[in-house]
């Protein structure tokens, strides 16, 4: 009898410590089901799905750079990207005369903007044909997804863009394209700038997916939308990538225009039309961009752009009050047009006469 209790106890005392272990788990998943990692850069958000034409569709994107060991220089990073040394000064608030030499400090965050593209039936963007990597001795697909470029693309999305059956197996001196994660959806009916932006170490183990939508002008359903994400899954761990929705201003640029579409930012300025044209984004400016001829042009080509009447672009009257609007650049020409700022809605208020002006490739300049 005195066996059956001992057995009986032990039994119970068995079932018990299981429940306890089971219990435990319970609180475990539900204290970390709020916390998502995923390891592929492009699972959050990047999708591209307005796209029904069959030509690509290109747009600016931008992406957070977590600086490594091996490239510490500004000059090494723009080259690292495939990008211009100023854009990489402009989006990062230098100022102009910072030397390309400028070492960064490791694990300091960098803007790179670049160029994204969207072709018909893909689900995800990526980076136009850029950045183009070198193979070097000694690197492996794992070391250059990890180390050089700092986890933006896993190394085994860079083995598919590129045809490589054996990521073990790699020739030095070859070119790999690395496909940065991108988009060129619109949100909501408007137009944005993708911002693949890194959670920081110095914001914590996790940030809050509302923190990010508060820094960035946007809102957590936006943001958890946009990304896949669920209700219960507001935060998003130290390293991981996010897309986020930049506001962009609204401009006259048409889709006939080789810049479309000019997607400007708040608080940044781009140069297009090959340095003849700069504009600038300003919320202050009711969120209308305003383009004017590029100041540090040395381009000949540049020494005529006005308006019908002889308005200078981005030059305005008060009677009538209207404007010398950027309508965008073809092969040969600069567009303008006359735009009414007195109307809220900057209605058009007449086409200006186009200036025959050649005009090369975009380049992209962002000042603060």
């Amino acid at each position: 009898m005195e066996m059956m209790r001992r057995s009986s106890s032990s039994s119970s005392s068995s079932t018990t410590a299981v429940m306890i272990i089971l219990l435990l788990q319970i609180i475990c998943f539900l204290i970390s089901s709020s916390i998502i990692t995923i390891p592929s850069a492009t699972a959050l958000g990047f999708s591209c799905t307005t796209n029904s034409s069959s030509s690509a569709i290109t747009c600016l994107a931008m992406i957070d750079y977590v600086v490594s060991p091996t490239n510490r220089s500004l000059a090494d990073i723009a080259n690292l990207f495939g990008v211009s040394f100023f854009s990489i000064v402009g989006a990062n608030s230098l100022p102009l005369s910072t030397s390309p030499y400028k070492t960064v400090e490791v694990n300091q965050t960098i803007k790179i903007p670049f160029q994204c593209t969207c072709t018909f039936n893909s689900y995800h963007g990526m980076s136009e044909n850029a950045p183009i990597y070198t193979v070097n001795p000694g690197d492996s697909l794992p070391y250059i997804a990890n180390e050089v470029f700092s986890g933006l693309v896993p190394y085994q999305e860079i083995a598919s863009v590129n045809g490589i059956s054996n990521p073990d197996m790699i020739l030095v001196a070859i070119k790999l394209w690395i496909p940065l994660p991108c988009s060129c959806d619109t949100v909501g009916g408007d137009q944005v700038v993708h911002y693949a932006h890194v959670v920081s170490k110095e914001e914590g183990s996790s940030v809050s997916v509302g923190q990010i939508a508060q820094e960035y002008g946007t809102t957590t359903a936006t943001l958890l939308q946009l990304n896949g994400l669920l209700p219960n899954q507001t935060q998003l761990p130290a390293g991981q990538l996010i897309d986020v929705p930049l506001r962009a201003c609204k401009s006259m640029v048409g889709n006939n225009s080789l810049d479309y579409p000019l997607l400007v930012p708040n608080g940044t300025t781009v140069s297009t039309a090959n340095n003849c044209v700069q504009c600038t984004c300003e919320s202050s400016n009711n969120w209308t961009l305003h383009c004017e001829p590029f100041q540090g042009s040395t381009s000949t080509w540049c020494s005529s752009m006005q308006c019908q009447g002889g308005l200078n672009l981005g030059s305005s009257t008060m009677s009538p009050c209207t404007t010398c609007s950027y309508a965008g650049f073809t092969n040969e020409t600069i567009l303008k047009t006359l735009t009414n700022t007195c109307s809220a809605d900057a209605e058009v208020a007449s086409n200006g006469n186009n200036s025959d002006i050649a005009i090369g490739n975009i380049s992209l300049l962002y000042l603060h």
